[in-house]
């Protein structure tokens, strides 16, 4: 059976994977983080369209036993940023030109939105309009309110502040919620504001917390697994509700954080106790799926199934499930090993089999997290296949290697962020594609670069759309705009990502090399001569165009170019105070969530 995609950090899709004889996923994410499956067509025969008291309802499947927030004496965990020295007059002059350009970036866009798009989801870029695919909630002005205030744009977040207030949270305009998508980018949004304006705003805690009611409702199953495409009508009427028979491990994984602080700053333990249910339930399975200490991308919540699907990823439907363990860790204090646990059982067969060095021009020592899945003998098999998406894991690395003393696994991380840097500076336009393939080699020898392996990998992976055993392998490079090193492009657009400069600011804020400031500008150069229209800032359609011929623009602006992209810019050319790792943990969404011991 062939499963659609819904085109829309999930909407960041493309076509993937043949996960079983009988299934097929056809969809990488055009939402922020990280992909998603199609969603029943569904009409409601009654429609709620006013404000619901979701604590007045009764749940049907009441917790007995509540697991509290962990309590104790916090253990020691290491300092995550670099002690930086004095800076001098020339390097703060050049730091601060670069970070107002960054700013500018994002009035622009800021300017396009309230003019085109005030209080509705998304603008579009190039026609002046607006879209709604996440419930006509406003989620760009409520994804950004954090980065106004890391940006000190105060006349503007006093605006959004009372934008907000017209907004219901406890009803949407669409029939099925994301529950991933709704919980990163809203409730990541609202707890992100509170926390870094100090609380000054009750507002932004009663949002969350009206909010957080609405969405605990879809954990209102047998097995308290939540319901990942929710029919929050139907439970708002008190209708029957079942979890999923089949997920994308992503989007039941990438909860805690939210949920966790949400409980912290109410005194509610339920939310706390909605996602500790998730972990248990994925440390008790972690070592039972087909590669033992991955996830694959699909699961079952209702069964509780982790032992079917036999693909695997860091990628898109699958990443931040990974990310959120190292950064649980830090937003617990510390005092619950579980997290930790996870994330070393995970990164050690993501080493063996996920990362590959891949054959480049100049032989540079490079990562590329690729995919693996199982052979019809059970062996596991690379997949070279490289994605935007899965650039956010040199952070993830490189935290999680300083958190938890892995001093080793830092040289992995840097190899994995000058992978998606060679990405970069390897199109004509300076920008990544979204997706591609490459040619795995092992070892020095078979490192060096060698174009007849290039010719032959071209040809193979073409083989199915032309006849290459008479197609010229240099028409097929030219027709495809093919750079040196890649065997296909299987996506060339550009959907504003952020993952990339996420690894770069992350990995610069942990060693405070120099040269990772200079990288992100002539990345932030590249996207903005790109993507820049009179309106804000447009996904486009082709990275490998030479330099003179524009792309096509796509009229696509999603939330997270100024809740992610824009923000980790204007961070790594901040002050490194602002915003310390050692301070903040941020969500998948790049909302910055203050750990307890920081106050």
């Amino acid at each position: 059976m062939i499963i659609p995609a819904v085109m829309s950090r999930l909407n960041r899709r493309i076509v993937v994977l043949c996960v079983s004889a009988t299934f097929f996923i056809l969809a990488f994410r055009q939402f922020t983080t990280r992909s998603e499956l199609p969603s029943p067509t569904f009409t409601s025969s009654i429609r709620v369209d006013h404000p619901v008291k979701w604590k007045d309802i009764p749940p049907q499947h009441p917790v007995t036993s509540m697991t509290p927030l962990p309590t104790g004496e916090s253990p020691s965990i290491p300092k995550i940023q670099h002690d930086f020295g004095i800076e001098t007059e020339n390097n703060r002059a050049e730091r601060l030109h670069r970070q107002t350009a960054v700013k500018e970036a994002f009035l622009h866009t800021w300017k396009g939105y309230k003019q085109y798009a005030w209080l509705q989801d998304e603008v579009t870029p190039v026609t002046g309009g607006f879209k709604n695919g996440f419930g006509q909630r406003a989620v760009t002005m409520v994804d950004a309110l954090d980065t106004l205030i890391i940006m000190g744009l105060k006349e503007e977040f006093e605006e959004a502040v009372k934008g907000l207030k017209k907004i219901d949270f406890t009803t949407a305009g669409i029939p099925r919620l994301n529950v991933f998508e709704t919980t990163i980018r809203y409730l990541g949004g609202l707890l992100s504001a509170h926390d870094l304006s100090n609380g000054k705003h009750h507002t932004l805690l009663d949002k969350a917390t009206e909010l957080g009611d609405m969405l605990y409702a879809a954990f209102d199953t047998a097995n308290r697994m939540p319901i990942t495409r929710w029919d929050w009508e139907t439970a708002a009427l008190g209708g029957h509700q079942a979890a999923d028979p089949q997920a994308l491990s992503a989007e039941i994984g990438s909860l805690t954080l939210e949920f966790t602080r949400l409980s912290q700053l109410t005194g509610d333990p339920k939310y706390f106790d909605a996602v500790q249910r998730i972990s248990d339930v994925l440390e008790k399975h972690q070592n039972r799926t087909k590669i033992p200490g991955l996830f694959p991308i699909l699961v079952s919540p209702l069964r509780e199934e982790f032992d079917v699907d036999e693909t695997f990823t860091m990628g898109g439907m699958s990443d931040s499930l990974y990310e959120y363990f190292p950064k649980q860790y830090l937003l617990l204090g510390g005092l619950s090993d579980q997290s930790r646990k996870l994330y070393e059982t995970a990164i050690e067969p993501a080493k063996k089999h996920l990362f590959f060095r891949p054959l480049i021009p100049q032989d540079q020592n490079i990562l590329i997290s690729g995919n693996a899945r199982l052979s019809s003998a059970g062996s596991v098999k690379l997949e070279p296949d490289g994605q935007h998406l899965a650039c956010f894991t040199g952070g993830m690395v490189a935290l999680g290697a300083r958190i938890f003393n892995r001093t080793g696994d830092l040289d992995i991380a840097r190899k994995l962020v000058d992978g998606c840097i060679w990405a970069y500076d390897s199109m004509p336009t300076g920008v990544m594609p979204e997706t591609f393939k490459m040619i795995p080699c092992y070892g020095d020898e078979d490192c060096k670069w060698d174009i007849t392996k290039w010719h032959a990998a071209v040809k193979s992976s073409y083989s199915a759309d032309y006849d290459t055993l008479h197609q010229d392998v240099q028409d097929i490079i030219t027709a495809d705009g093919l750079q040196p090193g890649y065997a296909r492009i299987t996506d060339p657009r550009y959907l504003l990502r952020p993952e990339a400069i996420e690894s770069i600011f992350i990995l610069y804020r942990i060693t405070g090399d120099p040269y990772l400031q200079d990288t992100a500008w002539r990345m932030f150069e590249a996207i903005h001569n790109a993507t820049k229209t009179d309106i804000a800032y447009s996904a486009i359609a082709d990275v490998t165009l030479p330099q003179g011929k524009e792309t096509q623009k796509l009229d696509e602006c999603e939330s997270f170019w100024t809740a992610e992209t824009l923000k980790y810019f204007y961070l790594i050319f901040s002050e490194p105070g602002l915003v310390s790792l050692d301070e903040y943990v941020f969500n998948t969404e790049a909302h910055p969530l203050r750990r307890p011991q920081a106050g």
